[in-house]
């Protein structure tokens, strides 16, 4: 399938053809839709979509994965435009870009990998949850109250607040289109597969309005290059500012794990070439900048237009570089088609993103078998929507890195009592985690006889655990100790189960 002379024959391009017309008819509606919850115009996200084909597309890294404005950015990018205004998003997408480059260049890509998928899936939920409250809103066309929090607070005063025409109509068209997309792929025949279901949507939801001549809200259009704004060096100025560092952190871990983890999975939908995720990151990170120069949104891989462009019978990169050109045709030819699109209808395909990135179906299997990532993955979406996406993910990183370490910390102690000595045998790892458990145990023993630690057993023992250990046998002797000639004292017998500082226990070494 992906051989050399792959390129030269003529059945491989018109299948690239096909498949970057059908990624094209997907993209078209998510891009401008994702523009407009973020808070800015409608063409941005398409010239996002334009850089993620043309440039993304056309460099090594990825075979198959497409690249544009993804809802799992849309979140943050509202609130730094909120926060900061529209003026800083071309430094804040520059910036990120930059970052990403040079993560690539030095070899980080790999380790984005080393992310917990928890915290991935509960960053994903959170994102999920603000995202459908928020849309909820633009569907009755109402302005939402605010954060996440207040969003998903405010829903049941929304529905007494759904009176008169605008609202109902602004609904109706909402609830069709997430109604056309959860039933168009169940249509029989080949259709759903040739027309995807966000653009019938659309197609369908412009249609109602002109028939039904109803009073809903349509896309405000500016024209490709009014809406473009080119960043200059006295921009860079707005980097003073500490809190747009840590939205540019945000940006590039979101953007830079989203995209490496949507490789991995689109590596498994095909059997080409696998990702090379230092010059995939290179890749998005190169995008980033170019849309960070005009002021476009951010830009990830994107796993739906990803998963379509192979699903479609991708075969090279041609596809998604075509997918790039017929975008720039569309904004540069057919402008005025986006002022027709109804407002309602794309808040309609947003919640139905928001709802397909939240993963009901592996909730319950992972709390059976794996509960402690299930408790990572709902406190990170849970933080999310009480704080913001940023620290929603710092959370969640530092609880995975907690939970790893108490797991791998794992200790038994194993009790010997025999005649007038008695021995504890130590097995796996002592760590300061595992102190209280240690110390309990070993306090809990009878005072009258010597006690013995044996640390043969033992992976690993840090300093903290021995020190305590030492201390422990220090203070652990009876009032009246029998002497030498009767075993030692419970001190002495303690002290010579801890092995020589130089030398560690026996077993010391990490696994």
């Amino acid at each position: 399938m992906f051989s050399p002379q792959l390129r030269l024959r003529p059945d491989v391009l018109s299948r690239d053809i096909l498949a970057s017309i059908v990624v094209f008819l997907v993209a078209v509606p998510l891009c401008v839709g994702i523009a407009v919850a973020s808070g800015v115009p409608a063409e941005l996200g398409l010239v996002t979509g334009i850089v993620g084909g043309l440039v993304a597309g056309a460099m090594p890294g990825s075979s198959l994965q497409v690249s544009g404005p993804a809802a799992g950015l849309t979140v943050l990018v509202y609130e730094a435009v909120t926060d900061h205004g529209v003026a800083a998003l071309g430094i804040l997408v520059l910036t990120t870009g930059i970052l990403q480059v040079g993560l690539g260049l030095v070899g980080f890509g790999r380790w984005f990998r080393a992310i917990s998928t928890a915290v991935v899936h509960g960053m994903l939920a959170g994102i999920g949850l603000v995202l459908i409250s928020s849309q909820l809103y633009a569907m009755a066309g109402v302005p939402a109250p605010g954060g996440g929090l207040d969003n998903l607070t405010g829903l049941p005063d929304l529905f007494t607040r759904i009176t008169g025409a605008p609202a109902i109509s602004s609904c109706a068209i909402g609830a069709g289109a997430i109604a056309v997309l959860i039933l168009w792929k169940r249509l029989p025949g080949r259709l759903p597969q040739m027309l995807p279901g966000p653009l019938v949507a659309v197609g369908l939801a412009i249609l109602a309005v002109a028939v039904f001549d109803l009073p809903v809200a349509s896309i405000e259009v500016q024209g490709l290059i009014d809406s473009l704004r080119l960043t200059g060096l006295d921009d860079f100025g707005l980097l003073a500012d500490v809190g747009l560092l840590g939205v540019i952190l945000a940006f590039t871990l979101i953007a830079s794990a989203e995209s490496l983890f949507s490789a991995a999975a689109v590596d498994r939908m095909h059997d080409g070439p696998r990702t090379h995720y230092n010059k995939e990151l290179i890749a998005q990170g190169t995008g980033n900048t170019l849309c960070g120069l005009v002021g476009a949104l951010p830009m990830t891989a994107v796993i739906v237009r990803s998963a379509a462009n192979v699903q479609a019978g991708a075969c090279t990169k041609a596809s998604r570089i075509l997918h790039g050109v017929w975008l720039l045709l569309f904004a540069a030819l057919f402008p005025a088609v986006l002022g027709l699109i109804p407002v309602a209808a794309l808040a309609g395909i947003l919640v139905h993103a928001g709802a397909k990135l939240i993963p009901v179906t592996t909730i319950r299997p992972l709390w059976r078998e794996h509960r402690g990532e299930a408790v990572v993955l709902a406190v990170t979406a849970l933080a999310i929507v009480l704080t913001d996406m940023f620290m929603g993910v710092l959370l969640g990183i530092g609880l995975a890195v907690i939970k790893t370490a108490w797991e791998t910390s794992a200790v038994r102690l194993d009790i010997d009592e025999r005649d007038d000595r008695t021995t504890v045998a130590l097995v796996g790892s002592a760590t300061f985690l595992r102190l209280p458990l240690i110390l309990d145990t070993l306090e809990a023993l009878p005072k009258d006889r010597p006690v013995e630690l044996d640390f043969s057993r033992l992976r690993h023992l840090d300093h903290a655990c021995r020190t305590a250990l030492e201390a422990w046998s220090t203070h652990s002797g009876p009032a009246e100790s029998p002497g030498p000639e009767k075993g030692g004292t419970p001190r002495e017998a303690a002290l010579a189960g801890l092995a020589p500082k130089s030398e560690g226990p026996p077993r010391t070494t990490d696994r």
